[in-house]
This record gives structure tokens, sequence and C-alpha cells, in this order.
């Protein structure tokens, strides 16, 4: 079945969405939006802390916002991705507050701000510890109440189309690749449709599933960056692969686990260990408020020196009933595995949480193929660099969003729907009775990566890792030609190619900066 939309957008998060609501309104034609699983269940519905905008000016500037990113990313970062990014925040802000989301204020009507690691300053907007779904819940309702946006829950995309579809050899040094649309399976029918489409936007969210333990939804498979990746699309930056340091340790419940958002570090929080004694100090004069990249990687020194499966974080100092009142869904969730986090310490360590790299875009979000975008988690603006600081995800997906659609809707005209692209042909392939092989390769690829390609790395794990994961590569791909596409055996390709991606660049990166480090070339002196 062949269908076709002006904007065709694969990913149903803040950016996602953000860009199907501004689209929408510029009256330019169709939009669908595609989204593998529900609406509910995206990475920006599991952000805790906040979304970072300088919008108290008496004490705040943009030049100290775009300075923390800076010193965060390890000065990896792109300058004009950043000014872009810091100085369009309020105005992204406002788009938020516009559709529906609520931030939490304070009784003289100002925005309650919260502090995080690496910044200077208190501009941390944030909706108690649920930021993430409260802006999710707003966009959703937002965009189930525009009758222009055509919503395909439960839809996979299987590849994006080009002109390797027609026949012609695409290679990495072929000129003006173009996009036409996606491949997209319906899970009513098991077959795979034809989207075509003027314009198509990648919003598919990151890659945290490739890791064993990650704060991200089973659903991060990396799927966007794995098609494009596969289109012959330009990919940046994957070996910066951040672990966010506090996640709630506990084994029966890793993926995924469940975050201990930053801001209680920047509450008050202090890092300890099991016997009470601080540690930061040994690391960083910021102590816990470090960024993220010195914190995990001092607690997964501690971890190794002392055997420990967790460390602590304490905020049995801080006022009770304001602890409650600021983490109220934490409080929740502790108390349900017997831990009062007004009395007890809080056992943590660190996980797979956010991808730095990924699609490389220019400043309107467009990628190396044409009529292609990229924006969120999945793409690499050049924003984050070697790390990306605190709650700066998520108001990139919407300043982006808004750069893609102001650039989209000037060009849309001059693009025609292809017609002769062919349907997706499944002829002779067999039904895939081999759900156990598929489900055991996942793991395998699970615990290659955070085996080999975890917070610390060696040339010899990284070697390792690329032989076990080519070998996963080749079986894959045999299966995959010999059966009918299902949405199993589609996202262990795609973390099969995510891995590889995080492996190679991290091979070539011969230097530990930011958030890769490596013992075979090592910056701190305490990492051995």
């Amino acid at each position: 079945m062949i269908k076709k939309f002006d904007f065709l957008i694969i990913g149903g998060g803040v950016a996602g969405m953000s860009y199907a609501l501004k689209v929408s309104q510029s009256g330019k034609g169709k939009v669908a939006l595609v989204c593998k699983t529900s609406f509910e269940e995206s990475n920006t519905s599991k952000a805790q802390g906040g979304i970072a905008s300088v919008t108290n000016l008496i004490v705040d500037n943009f030049d100290k916002h775009i300075q923390d990113t800076m010193i965060a990313g390890d000065y990896i970062s792109d300058p004009v991705a950043v000014e872009q990014v810091v100085k369009g925040g309020p105005a992204g802000i406002n788009d938020l507050v516009k559709w529906g989301v609520n931030f939490d204020k304070k009784e003289n009507g100002e925005f309650d701000l919260h502090r995080e690691g690496g910044h200077s300053e208190f501009r941390i907007l944030h909706h108690a510890d649920d930021t993430g779904f409260e802006i999710q819940r707003g966009l959703m309702e937002a965009v189930r109440n525009d009758e222009n946006i055509t919503v395909l829950e439960h839809h996979f995309a299987v590849e994006i189309i080009t002109q390797h579809h027609m026949g012609i050899r695409v290679t990495r040094r072929t000129p003006d690749v173009e996009c036409f649309g996606a491949y997209i399976l319906n899970p009513e029918t098991g077959k795979v449709d034809t989207y075509l489409s003027k314009i198509t936007v990648i919003a598919t969210g990151g890659t945290g599933a490739v890791y064993s333990s990650t704060t991200n939804p089973v659903i991060a498979t990396g799927d966007g960056i794995a098609m494009v990746y596969r289109a012959k699309g330009k990919v940046q930056d994957m070996e910066f692969v951040q672990f966010h340091p506090t996640a709630l340790y506990n084994p029966k419940e890793k993926h995924p686990a469940y975050l201990i958002t930053e801001a209680m570090r920047g509450y008050g929080g202090i890092l300890r260990l099991p016997n009470g004694k601080e540690f930061m100090q040994k690391y960083d004069e910021r102590l816990s408020l470090a960024p993220r990249d010195i914190v995990a990687r001092a607690i997964d020194n501690e971890m190794k020196i002392h055997g420990l499966d967790h460390v602590c974080l304490d905020v049995t100092h801080k006022d009770p009933e304001e602890t409650k009142k600021h983490f109220p869904n934490i409080y929740a969730k502790c108390m349900s595995i017997g831990l009062d986090i007004t009395k007890d310490y809080i056992p943590v360590s660190p996980c797979a949480h956010y991808m730095c790299g990924g699609i490389k875009v220019d400043l309107d979000g467009q990628s190396s193929i044409r009529r292609l975008y990229a924006i969120g988690e999945c793409s690499c603006t050049g924003l984050h660099g070697g790390n990306r600081l605190a709650s700066n995800s998520l108001i990139e997906a919407v300043v982006y969003a808004d750069a893609a659609v102001k650039h989209s809707v000037e060009v849309v005209d001059g693009y025609k729907f292809n017609d002769n692209i062919p349907e997706w042909n499944d002829e002779g392939t067999l039904t895939n009775e081999e759900q156990v092989l598929i489900a055991q390769d996942k793991k395998e690829v699970n615990q290659i990566m955070s085996t080999y390609v975890g917070i610390v790395r060696s040339d010899l794990r990284l070697h390792r890792a690329w032989e076990r994961l080519d070998l996963l590569y080749e079986e894959t791909e045999h299966l995959f030609k010999r059966v009918k596409p299902t949405k199993d055996i589609c996202e262990l390709r795609n973390m099969i190619n995510v891995g590889y991606l995080i492996t190679r660049h991290a091979l070539e990166r011969k230097e530990s900066r930011g958030l890769h480090y490596t013992i075979d070339y090592p910056k701190h002196a305490y990492d051995k």
C-alpha cells in the first residue's frame, strides 16, 4: 500500500511532536507522525530533572549558559550551535507553555528554578520530578487535537527510501543522496507499506537499549541513526555515550533503570560510600555537582576500588517535607522498595542514559541526505560536544524543531512525490519463527556493550566488541533476508548497527575526552 504525506515525521517525543505542531500550523500540507509504540513510551516522558533555559535575567544570562555548555562538552561543542540553542531557549519555553505544558512556579508567579550539575546558576524549569512526562502530556493533547496531523502509533519504520531502492548504487561518496519517504511496518496487517513524502524528519530518540542497564525505555534502540547510516548518511560522535551517575540501584529493575534526577544533587544531595564516607572531593572541586562524565567515572572508580555494586546519595540532612515536595515520585518509588529517602541513603550506580552523537545535521536540522532532517536525541547538532550539560536536551529538541520547520516550509514547494518508488518486496520470505534467537542476540548485544564499551574503555575491549558485533551482524542480516520483517528483528539490526558505530568511533578517538575515557590514552591521574 502506498500513502502520501507532505511531511513524514518518524518519532513521537518532544522533538517530533514540536515539529509536527509547528509544521501543521504552516498550512503547507498533510502531516503524518509515526510512533513505534504509544506516545507515552518515549525518552521524553522519562526525563525527570527539567529543561534548561535562561529566564531569570537578574542573575543569569546567555553568556553564562553558553560557557557552562562549552565546559561540560569539553570544548568539543560547536559554539554556533550552542549559541543558537541557548538564545532560542526562552522562545522554546514559550512554545511549550502555549501548547499546554505546566512548569512549577513560585507564589509570585515566577518559575521555580532548580540547579543541576555543571550549571553556574539556577535555570532548570521543572514540573516536580516528572518534567518530561508533563511535557509529553501537554504535547500529546495538542497533537491529538490537531486535525491536520495523522497519528500512527505502533507503526515501525523499517528503512528510509533513497535512490538505492530504485536500483541505483549509492555509496558514502555518492553526491545528492535523496530521501523520498520510508517503508513502514503496519502491525495490524504485518505488511510493510510505502510512505512517500516531500520532507522526512527523523526524531527517533536515543540508543540506551543497546546497554544492559539504562534509564531509557526498551524502545530506545537507535532506529533512526541506524536507518540513516545504512542509507549512507553522515553519523558523528557516537563514542560520546552519557552514563547518568545516579540511577536507582535495584537489580530487579535494570531495563529501564529508575532515574534519580540530577536535581537531587542540585538540591543538596551528597554522594557517599555505603559507610557514609564522602568521596567526590578526590575527583573534582565541584564535588557532587561536577559534570556527569566526571561523577560517573568517579562512582565507577569507587565501586571498583571497594568492590561495590553501588554508592549512595544522601538527602537525609535536608528537611523531610521539602524533600517530599520537590521529589514526590522519587520518594514514592523508593518507599515502594522499602527505602525512606528522608531517613535512608539512596543506593545509586551509573547506567546508560543519553547519546550525545548521532545523525550529523546543520543549524537547520538538515542531514547530509537531501529532504531528510533529524532532530532530538538521534541528531548530532554540535550542542553537546563530548558531554551533554544536564537538561540541555529537551530545549535542544524544541529549538531545532523550530529551525527545521522554518527551513523545510521554505523549500517544500520545490519537492515532488517520487512515484517511481517500488513497494516493499517480501515475496519468498518466511514467517519468522526464530524469536528465541532474536531475544538471545539482543541480550548478547547488551552484554557486549556493557562489558567492553562502557564508562571505561580500552583498545583491547573495543576490538573484542567489534569482533563479536561483526559476527552478530552477519547472522542477523542473513536471517533478515529470509524472513518477513518484524519489529523485533528490525530493532536487533538497529542495535547491532548502533553498537558497531559506538565501538568504531571510540576506537578512532585516540584520546580521553568528555564521555569517552580509555585506559590506553588516559587523561586523569585518578583513573587507572
